[in-house]
């Protein structure tokens, strides 16, 4: 039985377009390829996913790795209005088939992710929730009271955070608190934190 697709109003931005072709068969939107790096170059896409940010929103759906995180805050760096959602896919090791060897830190890509794993990560993000009700976001100052940004185990207790989360462990605090906002309110963050930070 084929399953059925999940209709977006965002337009979804990956990078590859193996990548599109797999989320292509889980959703039913508008998918930007970014190819790579081209995002710095590409004029024309980048206005594209301007508009796109401006009129129905944009889903950032990059690979897990290092590229993938560098590529996810550049589109965030050309997108000076309108709605972002960060969807991240899990930190998961291996290749994917078509490839003779795994990338360079060893991680599947968004191509090699289950629909499964691929559909939770837009869950997170928010996609598809009442967002009628504005909820309160949580704040760096917040981070910082908790110890997730400017203090010595800040980095040890963030990645805490991130595991809990079944979040990519090489976020920064900034794409973190990102993160965090997409996923839930700043009482439910504080809660999360009072309890696994004691």
């Amino acid at each position: 039985m084929e399953r059925e697709k999940i209709k977006l109003k965002q337009a979804v931005i990956v990078e590859g377009k193996y990548d599109k072709i797999h989320l292509s068969q889980l959703v039913d939107a508008v998918i930007i390829t970014t190819n790579g790096f081209g995002i710095y170059k590409d004029s024309d896409t980048a206005e594209l996913i301007r508009h796109y940010a401006k009129t129905t929103g944009i889903i950032i759906l990059t690979d897990s790795d290092s590229a993938g995180n560098q590529i996810r805050g550049r589109i965030k760096s050309i997108v000076p209005e309108g709605k972002i959602y960060n969807a991240y896919v899990p930190e998961i090791f291996g290749k994917e088939k078509r490839k003779a060897s795994p990338s360079k830190e060893g991680k599947l890509g968004v191509e090699g992710i289950s629909p499964k794993l691929i559909i939770e990560a837009l869950e997170r993000a928010g996609i598809g929730q009442d967002t009628s009700q504005e909820r309160e976001k949580a704040t760096m100052t917040d981070f910082i009271n908790v110890g997730l940004s400017g203090g010595k185990n800040s980095g040890e207790l963030r990645k805490k955070l991130l595991s809990q989360l079944g979040l990519p462990q090489s976020l920064t605090a900034r794409a973190t608190l990102d993160a965090v906002n997409s996923m839930m309110s700043k009482d439910e963050f504080l809660r999360l934190a009072g309890e696994l930070f004691k």
